[in-house]
């Protein structure tokens, strides 16, 4: 086998292989779309209706001072590492 068959069979088989990738994920492009256009023709991508509510810490009451404490916090680190 000449150097020239060898290059000529190395590119086929390399055009064989990045066909067969592109393939798999053209298929794989066709499945995500049409599961998401199921999802949504079933309707289970809506919410529940009302989002969730936060649920308040026991010392809720102190959450000024703590956002306050967390803010000059965050200034002083800001000032000291620019």
């Amino acid at each position: 086998m000449t150097i020239v068959e060898m290059l000529g069979q190395s590119g086929v088989l390399t055009l064989l292989g990045m066909g067969i990738v592109f393939g798999f994920l053209l298929i794989l492009i066709i499945c995500v779309t049409l599961i998401g256009r199921l999802i949504q023709a079933i309707g289970t991508d809506k919410d529940s209706g009302t989002p969730a509510q936060a649920v308040a810490p026991s010392g809720s009451a102190n959450n000024g001072a703590v956002t306050a404490a967390i803010s000059a916090a965050v200034d002083e680190y800001r000032k000291k590492n620019q």
